[in-house]
Parts: structure tokens; sequence; C-alpha cells
């Protein structure tokens, strides 16, 4: 009798460590469930005209006659769209050097910025790295602001969220480092209208303004409520909270030239009209018998 319970005992113990152990082993892989990875919508396919174009191995350089509203007075300038296509590595976010399968061509716009308020002078960089495929945000926009009081960088890298990088020499600005939740780029407009302007937003949806904007006014960095429309040749974007209007005119022909621009904020409004357009390898190009093409460009 005793060897029976003794043998019944065993055997429940078996089976109930056989149960442990099987709970124990099936938990890690419902904890380790990946989420589904979200599918990009089709990409864009470049047509011959635009191979031909933007992969020439030349940049588009244009220049603009600027009226940059600062300290509320206009003051005369000079701004510049370099647009050039290089290939971009999406991990590490930097411009490839080598071919790589990974490697994603993007549509890279430079914009600058130059004038003087009063005795010292501004100097304005924002750059742009957006996908031609044209199905998802910027992978990089980063910005750069010099002037006499000091210097501000602004950065922000397309991961699972936005990265957000700034460095600034105003008190309550500082270094940062946050995320954001995705949502529409001011700066990736620039790019997204050479690529297909019908792509671009319209209607209400969330905006991210651009860090020209955000550093210039002294705004948070987040998205803010914002309407679009488009008609022939002209992009219209408005953002009310911030009393700010961005006006766009291009060409409607391929490869859809920006001709002008108007920015109002505050009822102030900032203008840039096109000057001169050439596409070069402006990389080749550094030595002192180079520089007449600046005074083709009206820089100089």
């Amino acid at each position: 009798m005793q060897l029976k319970l003794t043998t019944i005992l065993l055997f429940c113990i078996f089976i109930f460590a056989c149960k442990e152990q099987k709970q124990t082993t099936d938990s890690p892989k419902k904890i380790t469930t990946k989420k589904e990875e979200k599918k990009l919508p089709p990409a864009y396919k470049p047509n011959q005209q635009f191979k031909d174009y933007w992969y020439a191995g030349k940049a588009e350089i244009t220049s603009y006659k600027l009226e940059q509203a600062r300290y509320g007075e206009l003051r005369d300038g000079k701004a510049v769209l370099v647009y050039v296509t290089e290939p971009f590595l999406p991990k590490v976010q930097v411009k490839a050097d080598q071919k790589n399968p990974e490697n994603i061509s993007v549509l890279k716009l430079n914009a600058t910025k130059k004038f003087n308020t009063g005795i010292y002078p501004y100097s304005i960089m924002q750059s742009t790295f957006y996908p031609v495929a044209n199905n998802q945000h910027a992978l990089k926009v980063s910005a750069s602001i010099q002037e006499w009081c000091g210097q501000i960088y602004t950065q922000i890298n397309n991961r699972e969220q936005f990265e957000i990088t700034s460095h600034s020499y105003f008190e309550g600005e500082a270094d940062q480092n946050f995320n954001l939740e995705k949502a529409v780029l001011e700066n990736e407009i620039w790019t997204q209208l050479r690529i297909d302007p019908n792509s671009l937003p319209t209607g209400d949806f969330k905006i991210i303004p651009s860090l020209e904007y955000i550093r210039l006014k002294h705004k948070p960095l987040k998205a803010y409520n914002a309407f679009a429309e488009i008609s022939e040749g002209k992009y219209t974007l408005s953002i009310e909270e911030l009393n700010k209007t961005l006006i766009i005119n291009f060409e409607n022909n391929f490869p859809f030239t920006i001709t002008s621009w108007e920015e109002t904020i505050d009822g102030l409004t900032t203008k840039a009209t096109k000057l001169k357009t050439i596409n070069t390898a402006y990389w080749s190009q550094n030595s002192n018998k180079d520089l007449p093409l600046r005074k083709t460009l009206q820089l100089d």
C-alpha cells in the first residue's frame, strides 16, 4: 500500500514538473513576439526623363534674390537651392562612399541663405535627404545658423521615431535629445515637390515646421496643425497656430523648378525670386579659375 502511494506521488510530481517546464519554455516566445513591420506605399519609379536629368552626375544650383524678414525689418540677401541625387546609407544616415545593396537613392537639398542684420551677418543652411522612392519621410534633416552672437545646430534622424539632436547657445534650448512621433516635415516639401508636386500633402494634416523657423523664432520643435492646397504651379501651406503661411511657386513641367517663394510670419513677408539656374559638378570646381561661376549665379 505504501509502495503504491509512493508511486502515485512520484507520478504526480513528474507530471507537474513537466507542465512547469513546458510553461517556462513557451512563455518567452510570447514576450519576444515582434510587431509587424509597417509596409511602405509603392515606390515612385523614375522615368527616363527623370534619370537623364537627376542622374547625370551634376547638381542643379539655383540662386535667388532674397528679402529676409528679421527683427521686424526686411534684409537684402541671397538664397541658393542646391539639389543633387546621391546614395545614402539608411542605418548610419550619411552619404555612401561605395556601392551597397542597402543604399537608398535620395534627392538631397542644401538650402542656404546669407543676409546682414545691421553690422553683423547671418548664415543659414538646411540639408534634407529625401528618398527618390517618394514613399516615406525624409531620412535626415539638419540645420545650422551662424551669426555673431553664436551658432545653433539641429538634426532630425528618421528611425522608429524622429530622433532629435539640438545644440544652441540660448538659455532654455542648450543641448537637447528627444524623440517625436512622425509627421510631415516642412523641410521635405521642397524635395518632394521636385519629384512629384501632385504627391504633396493637402487638406488638414500635422506638420513639423522648418528647422530654420523653429530656431529663428524659438518655437517648440513639435507637430502643429496645418492646411495646404495646390493649384497650377503654386503650393500654399498655412499653420494658423503660428500665424505662418508659405507659398512656393514652381514651373508646371518637369523638373518643376522653384521660381519663387513667400513666407509670411506675423504679418512680415520674406520673399525669394529666382536669378539663375546652372547644372554642374560644383564639388570639382573649387579652384580660383572657377570663381566666374559665382558671377554667373549672380552671387558676387
